[in-house]
């Protein structure tokens, strides 16, 4: 095959003689002529695109050219960069090797978008969205996601199901370090620690707080079920509970404990006073019962841990300016809180000469709703505690007598009060049961209260009279069994016959009920009361009329506690 050049015209009249000759019925060729006219029909519509002047075959009938729409402009782009001395060898399907290589196009139809190169910036098609309506997901359309329904649905007049609620967990890895922890079942119960006070208070600290052990004691069925909804009571009544333990065996692990639910008790209760000061309105401020309930446990944390310092006041001012301002309209925790203050606000004013009995107050009247055969201490409901606050109103007169040295030191005025007091003393009528312990402590109650008295208004030296009442007294105390719950209440009567016991042979019987008392309710302020007793014990026996004011040799002593 010679390798002349063609022109283009050429090629063109060429590959439609041979296309007519091809689809001719009566033509016969070669069947290597097929590929042939397949390339050659590819070039030479590239060249009729270009303007070339042709028309049609008369010899015979011209095949349908399918529309390469698109790919024309490419198909002239391949042909114009072949070389000049090429077009020969395209035409019969040959190539010369040294011009490099040319993409060839495979058969079938055109396509109307080419692949574009790998290197192209296109974006990667999206996988399937998870996120369309429940309508289109089952439909298997596109959604447009338009909330609360879909325009597509609306569109199609298609029933909008609407959209799957999010699963946060679907296509999240696990990011939890450990297993969250459960809440407080109890707030304010924290600890292993802190259940084990809560168990001791309620089956044994409250025992020994009241003459009611289990049945009717207002430390169980009024304080416990306040201090489970209450996170400051609970506080208090664990830091009251584990001071108890404390003062009767010495444990590092509970004091610790127990000083924090101190601290959070406080705060708690600060805070509560705080909001309730600051609460808007003309009116004042009304605080609830669990806040003074807390005023009152930590007023008996004093007594258990056997503080010294004086402690035991700011809670007691607090519950008198609650009851006299504020009183609760739950009458069953009224009753409890007047007795409870009344029975701590006497039995100080016996040992502190700066705080005297609120029962003197002239605005100051026990209500009648407080029932002395169901009272929770002895004495208050029952005119003893009456009698002996004005005891100490008549000791603070001789007081006053003595540090100035007037003569009489006892005049006629405080002998005629005296003789009122020993009259309602002796025409008292007990109203607890009979053939009971709490018949015995009652009678217990008004010996030391006579013996209060007589050694008010009588020099401070041994007599006939006062010998054989301390002797009395004792006779009421070895009445009362060792396991008896009165015991909770004998520390003001023991404290009483303890400081006027000057005889000796009197003294051992004092000092066991001491020991009694401690091996019963361990409670840290009965040794400092037995520390005094022995105290004004050393003055009785110098002679030394200081023994007659066991409130100063507390004082000179530094203690400032509650013998409660």
């Amino acid at each position: 095959m010679a390798a002349t050049a063609v022109s283009p015209p050429a090629i063109l009249s060429q590959t439609r003689r041979m296309m007519s000759t091809s689809t001719s019925p009566r033509s016969s060729t070669s069947s290597s002529a097929s590929p042939r006219t397949a390339t050659t029909f590819s070039f030479s519509v590239g060249y009729a695109d270009h303007g070339s002047p042709s028309s049609p075959s008369s010899e015979g009938v011209v095949p349908k050219v399918e529309e390469l729409d698109d790919d024309d402009d490419l198909m002239e782009t391949k042909t114009e960069s072949l070389p000049e001395g090429s077009i020969k060898a395209a035409s019969t399907g040959s190539l010369d090797q040294s011009s490099g290589p040319v993409a060839r196009r495979p058969r079938g139809r055109p396509r109307k978008h080419p692949k574009t190169s790998p290197m192209s910036n296109q974006k990667q098609p999206k996988g399937r969205s998870k996120t369309g309506c429940i309508t289109c997901r089952r439909r298997k359309k596109k959604c447009d996601e338009t909330r609360p329904a879909c325009l597509h649905c609306q569109k199609n007049n298609v029933h909008c199901e609407g959209y799957p609620p999010k699963d946060y967990w679907q296509g999240r890895t696990m990011s939890i370090d450990r297993p969250r922890e459960l809440p407080l079942l109890i707030e304010g119960i924290e600890t292993e620690t802190d259940w084990f006070f809560f168990d001791h208070f309620n089956m044994h600290l409250s025992r020994v707080l009241s003459l009611f052990t289990d049945r009717q004691n207002p430390f169980k069925e009024i304080l416990l079920p306040m201090a489970t909804t209450h996170q400051g009571l609970m506080h208090s009544v664990l830091c009251l509970s584990g001071a108890h333990l404390v003062a009767k065996k010495p444990n590092e692990r509970f004091a610790q404990r127990q000083y924090y639910h101190f601290h959070r008790a406080v705060n708690n209760l600060r805070t509560d006073l705080c909001v309730k000061e600051t609460a808007e309105g003309d009116d004042p401020a009304v605080i609830d019962d669990p806040t003074v309930a807390q005023v009152l446990v930590l007023c008996l944390k004093s007594i258990c841990a056997g503080e010294t310092n004086g402690e035991y006041r700011p809670h007691l001012d607090a519950a008198k300016t609650l009851i006299r301002d504020q009183p609760s309209r739950n009458p069953e925790f009224r009753s409890f809180l007047l007795e409870f203050f009344v029975y701590h606000d006497v039995s100080n004013s016996i040992t502190s000469m700066d705080r005297p009995s609120m029962l003197m107050s002239e605005d100051f009247q026990l209500p009648e709703f407080i029932q002395p055969e169901a009272g929770i201490f002895l004495g208050v409901t029952d005119g003893i505690f009456l009698a002996l606050s004005r005891a100490r109103q008549l000791r603070d007169k001789v007081r006053a007598r003595r540090n100035v040295d007037m003569k009489p030191i006892v005049d006629y005025q405080i002998l005629t009060a005296a003789a009122q007091i020993d009259h309602t003393l002796r025409t008292w009528v007990c109203q607890q049961p009979t053939d009971t312990p709490r018949y015995a402590a009652a009678f217990l109650y008004r010996q030391c209260a006579w013996v209060y008295l007589q050694r008010t208004i009588m020099p401070s030296h041994p007599n006939p009279r006062l010998q054989e009442a301390v002797d009395e007294g004792l006779v009421y105390l070895r009445e009362l069994p060792e396991d008896s719950s009165t015991l909770s209440v004998l520390l003001m009567p023991l404290f009483i016959l303890g400081v006027s016991a000057f005889v000796p042979e009197q003294r051992p019987h004092i000092q066991k009920a001491f020991a009694d008392l401690q091996a019963y309710s361990n409670l840290g302020n009965i040794k400092y009361a037995k520390m005094t007793v022995e105290k004004v014990w050393e003055l009785m026996d110098a002679g030394d009329e200081k023994s007659w004011d066991w409130e100063a040799v507390m004082e000179n002593m530094g203690w400032d506690f509650l013998v409660t």
